[in-house]
């Protein structure tokens, strides 16, 4: 359930360039936590769909996208919203496992 007043902001770093902030970019803002989750899923199920073969392990589906994704996170303001609120590697982990 959306929380007024509270503002979620999808931030993306990148992988590839793992603690560079100068490749850091705002997504957006959302006004809700799910869209803001969903936003962030988006774009890890993009990078596993358009750059991962699907003939890979889940191993190899992993590592391609811990060595080179997007990683996406969500800074809010909400107190009551958990710490971190998503977490995209664990996301792109299950999904990797997925098949």
């Amino acid at each position: 359930m959306a929380k007024l007043g509270h503002t979620y902001s999808v931030y993306v770093d990148d992988n590839y360039h793992y603690q560079d902030e100068s490749e850091r970019y705002k997504l957006g803002d959302f006004a809700a936590l799910e869209e803001a989750i969903a936003a962030c899923k988006s774009l890890v199920d993009e990078f596993l769909k358009d750059e991962v073969s699907p003939d890979s392990t889940a191993a190899e589906r992993c590592a391609q996208y811990t060595g080179f994704g997007p990683d996406p996170f969500i800074v809010t303001d909400d107190p009551d919203a958990a710490h971190p609120p998503f977490s995209a590697w664990n996301y792109a982990k299950e999904r990797c496992e997925e098949g």
